[in-house]
């Protein structure tokens, strides 16, 4: 079986065929190139799960790219290297399968520019699994800013979907908030780097190389901060979390899908591979902070999402107290604790790309987004009504569905923590989340759906063949995941 993994094959892929999506060789035909990217992100969930299948979590996947017999930057001990290894492996199928299904969503979001807009879509997909993959610091640093690029246009950019001004507003916010934490990032990468030649005798910033100890305290310190800066932005933590709802509500659907089920998950990735694993005992002094900003995260969005009015903000915010659940998790320092991170990271994600999803479906076919102004179609579209009820269902924690087992796992974890009483507290306190969120999606539900049926609205269809694949897709994962947890809990393990 190893001769058919190739971890640059993985990862380059979507590369190479952004480059050939722009390049004037390919058609301008729109049939033809979102049949190609569709086929394109479907030939690579196929290999990614194939890959998958045969894994073996006690041996990774390794490989490291030589230019000319050389190491990338040999005199800076910089390796263009990567690896696999559990949880590297569920991220990476996690997101073949999201840009996948966003690669279908298009079909019905973007009416224009297909050529550029599927180029970055392809082109951001290499980015976010250069991250997951990574295995030097530089590298992983250079992927990281390479998905800024993308991100940004297919943020701002115009294609024919709802677009307003406020996206390219939107998209520069975006843009500055994480370029803003990015260099603070690369201050603690460089401190890293400089103080672990020093320490340690070696110039390597392949992570397995990274030698701690004799690096002084105070300078650890330094560093973990910058980590926590430059990857709380993208979580995100509160109060670093305001371009999120304008972004996700500004983008077209499918970006939106993208955001939230997979560019948020790159910083808890960012915590977990740089804080927890090669900082771990700086950041467990840091423990009991994160935990209460994880705490606030849960309860103070979820008390804002219940205020909103735009349906797509209402999922926004319940992303950021969702995410709050994954930092708690990872404060528990804890194998419970890990597990219940990286479970909830991938059941979030299946979660909100079903809700961006019909979020999306809601304005195409009434043309508006205010939950105030809908109500009653759940009669004129009762299987979008259907997928949204089990999806609601899912969000809020019911017992079968994937969130459920992340949840509880979360508390659980916390609960048996050795991090300290606070971590016991905020166990406790987070469990009214499970009521507060069951507030803001059962109202998504409730007045999106539901209430005095409304004539402007008797003509609209139900779903299509199309959105009842991705939507039956994305409902068949949370129950499949809720019911054998430990697909994705053995890996992790």
């Amino acid at each position: 079986m190893d001769i058919f993994i190739s971890i640059p094959f993985l990862i380059f892929l979507p590369m190479a065929a952004s480059f050939l999506l722009m390049s004037p060789l390919f058609t301008n035909n729109e049939i033809s190139i979102r049949r190609f990217a569709k086929s394109l992100c479907g030939f690579h969930l196929i290999y990614t799960i194939i890959l998958f299948a045969f894994f073996n979590a006690a041996n990774p996947y390794t490989c490291k790219l030589s230019f000319f017999g050389q190491d990338w930057i040999e005199s800076l001990g910089i390796q263009f290297a990567f690896k696999i290894d559990g949880i590297s492996m569920l991220l990476v199928l996690l997101t073949s399968f999201i840009f996948f299904i966003a690669s279908m969503a298009s079909k019905m979001n973007i009416r224009k520019s297909h050529k550029f807009y599927y180029s970055m879509l392809l082109l951001l997909m290499s980015a976010v699994l250069g991250i997951f993959t990574a295995n030097d610091m530089f590298v992983f640093f250079l992927f990281w800013e390479l998905e800024l690029i993308p991100a940004y246009f297919l943020i701002g950019g115009d294609f024919g979907h709802e677009y307003k001004e406020e996206s390219k507003k939107s998209a520069v916010k975006f843009v500055l908030f994480t370029f803003l934490g990015s260099m603070i990032m690369l201050l603690g990468i460089l401190l890293l780097h400089y103080f672990n030649y020093n320490s340690a005798n070696i110039l390597s910033s392949v992570f397995e190389n990274i030698i701690t100890t004799n690096i002084p305290t105070s300078i650890k310190y330094l560093i973990s901060i910058c980590f926590l800066i430059g990857f709380g932005v993208k979580l995100p933590i509160i109060p670093l979390h305001t371009w999120l709802p304008d972004a996700h509500t500004n983008a077209p659907t499918p970006v939106s899908m993208i955001l939230a089920g997979i560019l948020l998950k790159t910083g808890a990735y960012g915590i977990y591979r740089f804080n927890y694993q090669i900082l771990g005992d700086i950041f467990s002094n840091f423990a009991g902070i994160l935990a209460v900003l994880a705490l606030i995260n849960i309860i103070y969005t979820a008390f804002v999402a219940y205020t909103q009015k735009d349906i797509k903000r209402i999922v926004a915010y319940s992303s950021i107290s969702n995410m709050g659940l994954v930092l708690l998790g990872l404060c528990a320092f804890n194998q419970i604790g890990l597990s219940a991170s990286v479970f909830h990271m991938i059941a979030h994600s299946f979660v909100t790309a079903g809700l961006f999803m019909i979020c999306g479906i809601v304005y195409l076919r009434c043309k508006t987004r205010d939950i105030n102004s809908l109500g009653g179609i759940a009669i004129y579209m009762p299987r979008l009504f259907g997928f949204a009820s089990l999806i609601v269902l899912a969000s809020v924690g019911i017992p079968l569905f994937a969130p459920f087992i992340g949840e509880i796992l979360t508390i659980i974890s916390a609960m048996f923590s050795d991090m300290g009483t606070v971590l016991k507290l905020t166990a406790i306190f987070s469990l009214p989340l499970l009521i507060i969120s069951s507030c803001y999606m059962l109202k998504f539900l409730h007045e999106g759906f539901m209430g005095q049926v409304q004539e402007k609205f008797s003509k609209i269809n139900d779903i299509t063949v199309h959105e009842f694949v991705i939507l039956a897709s994305i409902t068949t994962g949370l129950i499949f995941l809720g019911i054998f947890p430990f697909v994705v809990l053995n890996m992790v393990g």
